[in-house]
């Protein structure tokens, strides 16, 4: 068989078995982005709120960097679009795994659990 006709062959049957989900771009269909009230998140997470609507100062470092969205979990913009922000997890000695995620449209997303999942703060 040719080249081409191998790779004729393997396209069609991708297109019979599909791709999988962790090879497509974006939230899988399966883990779509929840929604939380602000006044739901911990007191922790409404504490860095109140610092990212002043503007700071925050008190990591890593506060208001590019976050890159690899995980794909967010919709996909281009990259800059989103900045992240650490939530303070009371007993670690590091950054923890609470985050706030700000869009440049202003929306807001809280992760627990380290990227892994997202809500979309209501305000």
């Amino acid at each position: 068989m040719r080249p081409a006709a191998v790779l004729a062959a393997a396209l069609v049957a991708l297109a019979f078995v599909g791709i999988p989900a962790q090879a497509q771009r974006g939230p899988p269909p399966e883990h779509p982005i929840g929604q939380v009230e602000a006044k739901e998140l911990p007191p922790e997470a409404r504490a860095t709120l109140a610092l990212i609507r002043k503007g700071g100062p925050y008190p990591y470092a890593k506060d208001g960097s590019v976050f890159g969205n690899r995980e794909g979990q967010l919709p996909r913009q281009k990259r800059g679009y989103y900045h992240e922000y650490t939530v303070k997890t009371p007993g670690e000695r590091t950054r923890g795994a609470r985050r706030i995620v700000k869009g440049g449209s202003g929306e807001l997303f809280y992760t627990d659990d380290h990227y892994n999942s997202f809500r979309r703060i209501l305000e």
